[in-house]
């Protein structure tokens, strides 16, 4: 089974700019999609957006403008480019993946976002 595995959480001021990667230990060629989510202490875990298997893509309303979605099949990547960060988006970042025939998810990636 393929592990997908999250990179490039950490510590940024408001305002700030992350980019979230998701390495996948197989090709995610013929994955239906790959999304991200994210959950805050105390919180269910947030849907952020997903690139379905065309390309299309989808992003919360609570990120839209803000966050975009992208991959690069040759590296069997995807990514989570975060801008003009805010304190409501500190959480733990999951990636997740639907390869048509189980559900992936990765361990977490930790965002924090001072003010």
């Amino acid at each position: 089974q393929v592990l997908l595995v999250e990179s490039g959480g950490g510590l940024v001021q408001v305002g700030g700019s992350l980019r979230l990667s998701c390495a996948a230990s197989g090709s995610i060629v013929g994955f239906n999609s790959m999304a991200w989510y994210r959950q805050s202490p105390g919180k269910g875990r947030e849907w952020v957006g997903t690139i379905a298997q065309h390309g299309d893509t989808n992003i919360a309303d609570s990120v839209k403008g803000r966050f975009t979605i992208s991959r690069n099949y040759a590296r069997n990547m995807n990514y989570l480019q975060m801008n003009n960060l805010k304190p409501k988006d500190t959480a733990a970042y999951y990636c997740y993946a639907d390869s048509g025939s189980t559900n992936i998810w990765g361990q977490g990636t930790q965002v924090t976002v001072t003010s």
